[in-house]
C-alpha cells in the first residue's frame, strides 16, 4: 500500500518531504511530534500518507468515545491510543506513560489544540515530552508550497518562553488549509 501512498502524496497531491528528510524508523524510536498549522480535517489523511511515505510509525490519542466499534479498530490500526478526558485526572502524566510499556512510540499532537485560529498553543505537548524525557519532532502542514518540513529532535529544556520561541519561528510563514486560522 506504500505505493497508493507515495502516488497519492506526490503525483495526485504534489507534496514533498523536505527537513530532517533522514529522520527514520531506525533513528528515533520515542518523540513528541508536532504538527502545525492544525486548520482542517484534511491534516488527519495527510499525516496518514505522510507516514506510509516515510514509513515512520506515529500514534495519536483520541477520546475514548471514538474508540469503539466499528471505528475503534481503524482508530487503533492506524496508531490510536484512547485517552479518558474526565475531569479531574492528569492526562500530562497519564499520555507520558504511554511511552514507558512501548518500545517505538512517536505521539502526535496539534500544539494549538484545535483546528481555528489562535495566538497561544497549549502546553501540555511540552510537558509530555519532558516527562517521558523524549524529544519534540517538528511538522508542517505547508498548504502554501505543498510541503511537509521536518526539524531535527529538538530536547525541551527548563525554559519554556525560550522553547516556545524557539518551536514557534519553525513554523513561522506556514500556511495551513485554511488560511485564516495558520
Amino acid at each position: 500500500m506504500r505505493w497508493l501512498a507515495k502516488f497519492i502524496y506526490f503525483k495526485v497531491m504534489g507534496w514533498k518531504v523536505v527537513g530532517n528528510t533522514n529522520f527514520s524508523k531506525d533513528t528515533v524510536k520515542k518523540a513528541v511530534i508536532i504538527a502545525a498549522p492544525h486548520t482542517s480535517w484534511v491534516d488527519f489523511y495527510l499525516s496518514l500518507l505522510l507516514r506510509s511515505v516515510t514509513q515512520v510509525k506515529t500514534n495519536f490519542v483520541g477520546k475514548k468515545e471514538l474508540f469503539v466499534w466499528p471505528f475503534g479498530y481503524y482508530f487503533r490500526a492506524v496508531g490510536g491510543k484512547a485517552l479518558d478526558r474526565t475531569s479531574g485526572q492528569n492526562k500530562v502524566e497519564t499520555i507520558a506513560k504511554l511511552f514507558e510499556g512501548e518500545d517505538e512510540f512517536r505521539l502526535a499532537l496539534s500544539p494549538e489544540g484545535t483546528r481555528k485560529k489562535v495566538e497561544n498553543w497549549k502546553t501540555g505537548f511540552y510537558y509530555i515530552a519532558k516527562r517521558a524525557n523524549v524529544p519534540i519532532i517538528m511538522y508542517t502542514f505547508d498548504f502554501k508550497n505543498k510541503q511537509n518540513k521536518v526539524s531535527e529532535p529538538f530536547y525541551p529544556t527548563d525554559n519554556l518562553e525560550a522553547d516556545f520561541k524557539y518551536m514557534k519561528s519553525y513554523f513561522k510563514g506556514v500556511e495551513g488549509k485554511v488560511k485564516e486560522y495558520s
